[in-house]
Order: C-alpha cells, then structure tokens, then sequence
C-alpha cells in the first residue's frame, strides 16, 4: 500500500512540480517525492556497456545461452568392473585406469524442443524380467519397441543433430582412443561418520579439561552475537557418501568392441558394480565423429 499524505500537505501544489531530469530519461516523468530506498540498486561494472544482450527468460534463450556447454553428441551408461594398471611404452611409467563395460546400451527415446522444451537421448543399459516392471514403464519400453532396461539415465545434447534413432545400439567404439570423457557415478557410502571423518576436523586436546570429547564437535555457532542459532551449511556430523560425483577430463586408454570394455585413464568414485555414465568432456575438444543429419530419424 503507498503511503498516504497529511493533512493540507495532500493537496500541496508542490506535487505537481517535476524535476528537470525527467525529460532526459527518455520523456518519462520520474517521481520526486515519495519513501527513498535504505537499499538501492547498485550498478555492477558488468552490466554496463554498449550492445549487452538482454537476458531472457524462454527455453530458446535458455538453449542459446547454453550452446557451447551441452555435448553435440550422446553418452553412454557403463559399469564400472574395477581398476588395473597399464605402462606407458615411451616411459615406462605405470598408469592407474579404471575398467568400464557397457551392456547392451539402447537409445530408448527422445527428448525434443517442441515437446519438452529441450534436446536430450534417453539410453537404456542392462535387461531386467518384465515381471519386475510396472505397468507404465512395460508401456514405455513396449511403445518403442525396446526390451526392459536395468538402468535408464538421459543425456543433454546440443540439438536435433545429437539425437540418435530409437533402437540403436552404443557399443565401446563409440569413444576414441585419447578422447577425454567425464563421468558421472555415485560415491561409496560410508554410512553417520563423525566431523573429523566427514570433513577432515582436527578433534580436540587431549589435556587442559578435555575428557571424553576429543572427537566431537566442539561450538556448533556463536552466541548472542551471531544471532544465538547454527548456522545453515555447518560442517557437522551427518551421512557420509554416497552422492554423485563427476570426474572431468579422463582420457580413454584403450577401447575394445567385442567385450564392450572402455579403459579410462584415472580413478571413478565408486564402488565395483557402480552404474557410470560417460559423456565427451565439456572442458576438451570434441572428437570428430559424424553426426545424425536434419532430415534423417
């Protein structure tokens, strides 16, 4: 509700006066009286400048924006078997990898501008008993034409040119020796750990009045000071793991397509069995590979 005048002071002939300034802003009258702001807009130096685009809130916007940072092509869905080590022929030098499979990777279907607002590839990897489905999901899988997937993840893709016809199987030659990926999967759970655990805290003394506690906590906030309450984000004592975690710029060592084995050059968080999702790196140059034309399915 704006304030309201006292008084003569609402019928003041001083209202209508306006300022001189008013005329520069584009002939529009800017009010002088009135409650002035204790916070004001404050000018940032990167929103000054001549030719600045003006954001927009529609997925097209929203596409454009992120043009450069979406793959043109899809992933894959691998499962992680373990770690080894190979040598380099030039230096000699043991390199640790990790040992990706792929089974029976699937496009299942697709994510398109018109109908959801953006592009993306749903793969399907593994085989399950339909028995263990629901109903909707034995649509899904029965609509396409695609037999019952274990796991089912979606991969972002630049346009319609990424998006690979249903039915169409993802082997291990679909990445390129040196190619780099990064990948996605889910860390080893390790279940309530404490604060020296979970975020590396450096415990208490072992003396001057210390008993019992040389592992806890300690202060959890400050008092009257800092508004006598916790803080939100306080590293404290909580589940520990078992979130996902991606590993950017990871460079593929050797790809075999009969056994659908990708050897990746470094570690992956998780444990053996763990699903893994590997796309080409956001952050190195894309590998030259033929995309999927506009008129083709």
């Amino acid at each position: 509700m704006s304030p309201r005048l006292f008084g003569q002071l609402a019928h003041s002939p001083f209202r209508s006066i306006r300022s001189p300034r008013s005329a520069v802003h584009g002939h529009v009258p800017v009010r002088t009286f009135g409650i002035r702001s204790l916070n004001p807009p404050k000018t940032s130096r990167f929103d000054v400048g001549p030719g600045l685009p003006v954001l927009k809130s529609t997925p097209t916007a929203a596409l454009e924006r992120k043009a450069n940072t979406l793959p043109l092509r899809t992933g894959a869905i691998a499962i992680k078997k373990g770690m080894t080590g190979l040598y380099d022929a030039t230096s000699g030098k043991r390199i640790a990898c990790t040992v990706l499979q792929l089974d029976r990777v699937e496009v299942v279907s697709h994510k398109t501008l018109e109908k959801h607002g953006y592009f993306a590839v749903q793969m399907g990897a593994g085989w399950r008993r339909p028995t263990n489905l629901t109903k909707s999901l034995l649509g899904h899988f029965s609509a396409n034409g695609i037999s019952p997937k274990r796991h089912i993840y979606e991969f972002r893709v630049k346009d319609e040119r990424g998006l690979l016809p249903v039915g169409k199987l993802v082997n291990a030659d679909w990445f390129k020796v040196g190619q780099y990926v990064d990948a996605r999967s889910n860390s080893k759970g390790k279940g309530f750990a404490g604060v020296m655990k979970r975020h590396g805290f450096g415990g208490q003394d072992r003396s001057h009045g210390v008993s019992l506690t040389h592992r806890s906590l300690g202060s959890a906030g400050p008092s009257q000071g800092g508004g006598s309450r916790v803080y939100p984000g306080k590293k404290m004592a909580g589940n520990m793991g078992n979130e996902q975690n991606t590993v950017q710029n990871l460079k593929i060592l050797q790809v075999d397509q009969k056994n659908g084995i990708v050897v990746v050059n470094g570690s992956i968080s998780g444990p053996k069995g763990c699903v893994v999702r590997i796309q080409d790196a956001l952050k190195k140059p894309w590998p030259k590979v033929k995309l999927v034309s506009k008129s083709s399915g």
